[in-house]
């Protein structure tokens, strides 16, 4: 799919830009900042320069490739750290037009030369092979251009899973797409990202994935959302899920995305998990919600744990 009209960069409180999509009526990045979310959400979480000192090779999946920022992050990260380590990338993208767009309006200069120069090759060409890269930037619906460019039993180190809002494109947050993602990471691999949905969280769960909190270096809120999630084959050393988190889990916010066939419309998934939750006897998530703002309110015990 191609993009009919061009996109218009939006200045984020970093200083960096992101586009809007009217497709998905979202922009790709946070308001926050669209550079610093590459950062944040994506590569340090997944240890990017920590991994680079100490492996020679490195294997990333970017899903929505988007505008290239997580991908010149990362690059970014594992060559200031270790010039000579090769990366094997694959880009997952449904309009190339975003990447194209973005170098068009100079959206990359942020990062390094080099970085911008491969990126740029890599929109054009959608294939780039160099000493130390061999990227591969796949364009169409990711739930096929991930089964038919990355091999099952490749074992990555890091993905990035980085669509848009489970609401607004509910295809890549299901159960069996999620699968196919940890399927292919490494055992000590990690996939992070920006989302913490309960949906999402126990999709992955049922992935057969171990879950951990992305926090923001704030005290936990339930008013505030964490940064994200990371998921990983091996248990994950990080921070604790707060109790709040852990019994939004056990409500009908954690029913998952469901696409059997891995070809179905955003409006069918959706309605699938409204019939699913319809259904459920789990406890509804309003008052789950109201339960922890009350204790917060009224300065129970329980509200020690915020």
């Amino acid at each position: 799919m191609t993009s009919a009209a061009p996109f218009t960069p939006q200045l984020t409180a970093d200083g960096s830009f992101t586009f809007y999509s009217p497709q998905f009526g979202e922009t790709f990045h946070s308001q926050r900042g669209a550079k610093a979310e590459a950062d944040e959400k994506f590569v340090h979480p997944c240890l990017l320069p920590q991994l680079a000192a100490k492996k020679s090779r490195l294997t990333i999946i970017d899903v929505c490739y988007g505008l290239g920022y997580n991908t010149a992050a990362a690059l970014t990260a594992i060559w200031q750290i270790n010039p000579h380590c090769h990366v094997t990338l694959y880009g997952l993208e449904n309009d190339l037009q975003v990447p194209r767009q973005a170098i068009a309006n100079g959206l990359l200069q942020g990062w390094p030369d080099l970085v911008q120069e491969i990126l740029q090759d890599l929109g054009q060409r959608e294939t780039v092979a160099r000493e130390f890269l061999t990227a591969h930037l796949a364009i169409g619906d990711a739930r096929q251009t991930l089964l038919s460019i990355v091999p099952r039993d490749i074992k990555v180190d890091t993905i990035f899973l980085d669509p848009f809002s489970p609401p607004k494109c509910p295809q890549l947050w299901t159960v069996e797409f999620l699968r196919h993602l940890g399927d292919r990471l490494a055992s000590t691999g990690r996939l992070a990202t920006y989302c913490s949905a309960a949906a999402v969280r126990h999709g992955l769960q049922l992935a057969g994935l171990s879950i951990a909190t992305m926090g923001d270096g704030q005290p936990p809120h339930p008013r505030r959302r964490p940064l994200g999630t990371l998921a990983s084959p091996q248990p994950l050393p990080l921070s604790a899920f707060t109790p709040w988190e852990m019994e939004h889990l056990q409500t009908k916010a954690a029913i998952p995305y469901r696409d059997p066939s891995g070809t179905d419309p955003a409006e069918v998934i959706l309605a699938r998990r409204q019939a699913e939750q319809s259904k459920s006897a789990l406890e509804p998530t309003s008052r789950w919600k109201k339960r922890w703002l009350d204790r917060e309110i009224n300065h129970t015990p329980n509200s020690e744990s915020f």
